[in-house]
């Protein structure tokens, strides 16, 4: 009976080893490689009326093989320009991407008139892999909001 705490302890912490093991060296697989940026209605006559219309962020950092195809949903009233696209209102424009860096673009739903789209190398097997998936998890932890 003594011997019981030990071997709990011991299941538990190759339970904990064997998550671990998996999270480094499974494959990453998303339901999709869009990752989905809208332009919302009205957001060209909030900007010309004076207002902050902070719709999409100044960066976008995507990650290849898990989400690397920009989708910019334009929702808004007014055709918006992104790079050398002219997206028309209502339409999708995706952008996919094959190598990893940083790419500049002009844009029109932002008040700087730029973006930058960040593409980080898809996560080796191992270390980075963990690291990458543990960011992933906090990122999306309800105390982060």
């Amino acid at each position: 009976m003594k011997r019981l705490p030990a071997v709990i302890a011991l299941l538990l912490a190759a339970a904990g080893a064997g998550a671990l093991a998996w999270a480094a060296y499974a494959p990453i697989k998303a339901a999709s490689h869009d990752a989905l940026f809208e332009i919302p209605k009205g957001t060209w006559e909030r900007r010309m009326a004076g207002q902050k219309a902070e719709i999409l962020p100044d960066t976008i950092t995507l990650v290849l093989g898990v989400n690397d195809v920009l989708l910019l949903r334009n929702s808004d009233n007014v055709p918006q320009v992104f790079g050398p696209v002219l997206i028309m209102p209502g339409q999708d424009f995706h952008l996919p991407f094959e190598q990893a860096g940083e790419h500049p673009f002009a844009c029109t739903a932002h008040a700087s008139g730029q973006m930058t789209v960040v593409v980080k190398p898809t996560p080796l097997p191992g270390w980075q892999r963990l690291q990458w998936r543990l960011q992933s998890l906090l990122s999306k932890a309800p105390w982060r909001d």
